[in-house]
C-alpha cells in the first residue's frame, strides 16, 4: 500500500488539482481490485492540510481534510496542488508550514514529491529541485527562473521525473503527471485504462503549443524595455542583436548581459519568441498560407522558419494551423511543408 498525501493549501489553490488526483488514485484502486491485481486499495489517499478545513474561491467551495500535518508521521508520496497566479509570494508565505514538513518527509523517509502547475513555486522553496529540471505553467516560467536561478526551468515539458521528484506543466497538465505516476507504480495497462476512462491523452510530452508569449517587462531597465517594444513593433523586419545594441548606444556584450538579466532571455531568444507568437496568431486567425505568414514575420528560409516555429510551438506550422484554424484551412490544397 502506498500512502499518498494530497496537500490542501489555504487561500488560492486550484480545486481541480486537488480533486483530480484524488479521483484518479481512487479509480486506479478500483481497477486494480476488479482485475485481481490487488485485494485491497493500493493507494491510501489522504487530504492533508495545515488546518482541518480550507475555503477556496472566495467561499464558493470548502474542503474538509481528513488529516493535518501533525497527523502524518510518514507518507510515500506528496502531491502539491496548483495555485492561482495572483500574489504568489503571499500564498507561499500563508502555506509555509508545508515546506519544512515536506523537507522532513523527504529527508527521513525518502518520500517522493510531485508538484502540479504553479505548485512548483512551493516545491522550489524546499530546495528539492535545485539543480534539477522543473516544469510549471508556461505563464510562470520566467518568474520561477528569476526567483530560483538554481533550478533548470523547462518551459516545454509536460512532466519531469528525477529521483522521485516530479513536476508538471500548466493547468490540466497535472492529469498527465498523475497518469505518469499510475504507470510507474501500477503498470502500463492501468495507466491506459485510466487514460481511457477519464479521456486523458496519454504520453503528451510538450506544452509549447499552449503557451502565449506576452513579453517580460516586469523589470526596471527602461532601455531594455524600449528595445523590447521596438522588437514587438517590427516583427516583419530582420533584426540583429548588433543593430539593437547600436540603436541604444550600448556595447553588444553589455546589451546582451542587460537584456538577459531583465527578461531571462537573450535578445535572439526574445526576437524569436516575439516572431513566433505573431506567426501563431496569424496562423490561428487569418487565411494566409504558411509561406505568407513566414514572410510576415521576417523569415525567408522555409526550413529555418519551420525549425524555429516547431521549437517554440511544439508543432509544425501546417499542423498548428490545422489544429487551431480548422475553419480556414484549405483541405483540398494543403500546404505540405
Amino acid at each position: 500500500m502506498k500512502h499518498v498525501s494530497i496537500l490542501v493549501p489555504k487561500g488560492k489553490s486550484v480545486l481541480s488539482s486537488i480533486v483530480g488526483p484524488y479521483k484518479i488514485f481512487k479509480a486506479a484502486n478500483k481497477f486494480l481490485i476488479n482485475t485481481g491485481k490487488e485485494t485491497q486499495d493500493f493507494f491510501d489517499v489522504h487530504l492533508v492540510g495545515i488546518e482541518k478545513d480550507s475555503v477556496l474561491y472566495d467561499g464558493a467551495f470548502s474542503i474538509h481534510c481528513d488529516s493535518v500535518l501533525e497527523d502524518i508521521e510518514r507518507t510515500d508520496l506528496i502531491i502539491i496542488p496548483g495555485f492561482k497566479p495572483e500574489k504568489l509570494p503571499e500564498q507561499i508565505q500563508k502555506n509555509y508550514d508545508f515546506i519544512p514538513w515536506i523537507k522532513h518527509q523527504r529527508k527521513m523517509h525518502n518520500t517522493e514529491v510531485a508538484s502540479l502547475c504553479l505548485g512548483a513555486f512551493v516545491l522550489a522553496e524546499t530546495g528539492l529541485v535545485d539543480g534539477r529540471q522543473c516544469a510549471t505553467h508556461w505563464a510562470g516560467t520566467d518568474i520561477l527562473k528569476k526567483m530560483h536561478p538554481k533550478i533548470s526551468v523547462v518551459s516545454s515539458k509536460v512532466v519531469t521525473d528525477e529521483d522521485g521528484v516530479y513536476t508538471s506543466g500548466g493547468a490540466y497538465s497535472f492529469l498527465n503527471l498523475v497518469l505518469h505516476l499510475i504507470e510507474k507504480y501500477c503498470g502500463r495497462d492501468t495507466a491506459i485504462f485510466i487514460s481511457k476512462f477519464f479521456e486523458i491523452e496519454i504520453d503528451r510530452e510538450n506544452q509549447n503549443q499552449f503557451a502565449i508569449f506576452q513579453g517580460q517587462k516586469d523589470h526596471e531597465d527602461d532601455t531594455i524595455k524600449m528595445a523590447q517594444i521596438f522588437i514587438e513593433g517590427n516583427v516583419e523586419k530582420r533584426i540583429s542583436v548588433e543593430k539593437l545594441a547600436e540603436k541604444y548606444a550600448i556595447s553588444r556584450r553589455n546589451f546582451v548581459r542587460r537584456f538577459k538579466k531583465a527578461t531571462q532571455n537573450t535578445p535572439l531568444e526574445y526576437i524569436q519568441r516575439v516572431k513566433m507568437e505573431a506567426a501563431k496568431k496569424s496562423l490561428e486567425s487569418t487565411q494566409n498560407n504558411v509561406a505568407e505568414v513566414m514572410f510576415g514575420v521576417g523569415y525567408s528560409d522555409q526550413k529555418a522558419f519551420r525549425t524555429v516555429f516547431k521549437k517554440h510551438a511544439g508543432l509544425s506550422p501546417i499542423a498548428y494551423k490545422s489544429k487551431y484554424n480548422r475553419g480556414l484551412v484549405d483541405f483540398e490544397n494543403p500546404t505540405t511543408w
